[in-house]
């Protein structure tokens, strides 16, 4: 059962930089009505997709060298990576089967 991670600036690179495989990191801020409606989705995402991703939460206003260095402008953003480089990113609310779809189109 995949649970997503939190993440934060003390275990980024542990988590996403040297990770293997894919690694789905949802930027977010507590405050930002679209990121709420994402989660729920996010969950699912991760009890479907099991160990071929690894699904995480990044929130902005804790780790904002972070959303600097990823030039974070708005939220919900998510940026895929794969063995810790940036592979596809969107910005904005999107449906599981985006999710989904973006995240398959990496998996090879």
């Amino acid at each position: 059962m995949a649970e997503i991670q939190h993440i934060t600036k003390d275990n980024f690179n542990e988590m996403v930089i040297d990770a293997k495989g894919l690694v789905l990191v949802d930027f977010f801020a507590t405050w930002c009505g679209p990121c709420k409606m994402l989660s729920p989705i996010l969950e699912e995402v991760a009890q479907e997709m099991g160990d071929k991703v690894v699904i995480a939460k990044l929130d902005i206003d804790e780790c904002m060298e972070l959303a600097q260095e990823y030039g974070i402008m708005s939220v919900p953003t998510m940026i895929l990576f794969k063995e810790g480089a940036e592979v596809s990113r969107n910005i904005g609310f999107r449906g599981k089967p985006q999710i989904i779809e973006m995240i398959n189109s990496k998996l090879n």
